[in-house]
């Protein structure tokens, strides 16, 4: 498969006073042509902030130390400003976790949807108001043209988000980056949102890049799972390897945490402690002060992400020192 962003060695941190909070910690990773990657992770694990790094989207306080992200054949960490406004919207989109604050309350939806058209591609203005009639309809917003001269707070919650779908994918980009979407939607409106990506991704052959903290939302959505702890990677392999035979202790916990859909009645565990403070990049394992697998190397060195042994093809890799299948049958 065709590589289509290449990550390398990416550090973000924040300056809060005197200290400085490391978010993202030497992650690296490839996005393929056509696929859909998802990023999980519990709050504060690095994933949004690994993906806004990419688009210099980040806060004053931020600062990217290190790395880089190649994008056809261009690193998006070198960009200036100029540049990077060229790529975003353009060819790497983005759907935001709250219409709401994203959309602005005193703008009409068809300024708002239409603006990165004339802007990117170009079209006159009544080009770019037909085309966003399109766009409404392409996501499932009944009656578009009239819903185009509605102001954000006139459409409910679900309208909100598949509009941020649409001005997502206006400009046909090569890459789709949805954090969160479906977070402040209640679960028949999510599993529609899940739903209508899944056929605009099929449809537009859009490459996808789904950032949650939920890991049954994308079971049927993705690919590949890349799971986040502390700023690092700690489990990256294909879904259906992951859900069968997941192998750090962390992912073992947030699937532990997942009610069983199948009629048994089981107590859902919890993941004990706390994750770990950032102001200094750890030197051990971050998650040895909640893992119960942990041996006495776990707390001296901070393992590498490295593909597990017997893996093959199958691209599954860890973060771990443990075989954890060696400690569960223990």
């Amino acid at each position: 498969m065709t590589v289509l962003l290449d990550v390398k060695h990416l550090q973000t941190r924040f300056k809060s006073r005197k200290r400085y909070i490391h978010a993202v910690n030497d992650v690296s990773f490839q996005v393929h042509e056509g696929e859909a990657l998802g990023v999980v992770g519990e709050s504060g694990c690095g994933k949004s902030v690994t993906m806004l790094s990419l688009l210099k989207l980040l806060p004053p306080a931020a600062r990217i130390e290190q790395g880089e992200a190649i994008f056809n054949g261009d690193d998006l960490l070198q960009m200036n400003s100029e540049q990077i406004r060229k790529v975003r919207g353009a060819q790497i989109g983005m759907i935001f976790q709250d219409p709401m604050s994203s959309l602005n309350p005193v703008i009409n939806i068809g300024t708002q949807l239409s603006e990165p058209l004339r802007a990117h591609l170009k079209m006159s203005k009544a080009d770019a108001w037909e085309r966003s009639v399109q766009l409404l309809d392409m996501v499932g917003i009944p009656e578009p043209r009239a819903r185009l001269s509605d102001y954000p707070h006139q459409l409910s919650g679900g309208m909100r988000q598949r509009v941020m779908i649409a001005m997502g994918l206006a400009c046909k980009p090569k890459i789709l980056i949805a954090d969160e979407p479906t977070t402040a939607l209640d679960v028949t409106i999510q599993a529609q949102i899940v739903d209508l990506v899944k056929d605009l991704r099929e449809e537009l052959h859009t490459t996808i890049i789904w950032i949650t903290h939920d890991l049954s939302l994308i079971a049927g959505l993705v690919d590949r799972i890349m799971v986040m702890y502390a700023g690092y990677i700690v489990e990256e392999a294909l879904v259906d390897d992951l859900y069968t035979d997941p192998r750090h202790p962390y992912t073992i916990g947030l699937f532990g945490s997942l009610p069983d859909l199948g009629g048994q009645q089981r107590r859902l565990t919890t993941i004990g402690g706390a994750p770990p403070n950032l102001e200094a990049i750890p030197t051990c394992c971050p998650f040895v002060p909640r893992c119960k697998y942990a041996i006495d190397k776990c707390k001296i060195e901070n393992p590498p992400i490295k593909p597990i042994s017997g893996s093959g093809e199958s691209l599954h890799s860890i973060a771990c020192w443990v075989d954890i299948r060696d400690r569960r049958e223990a």
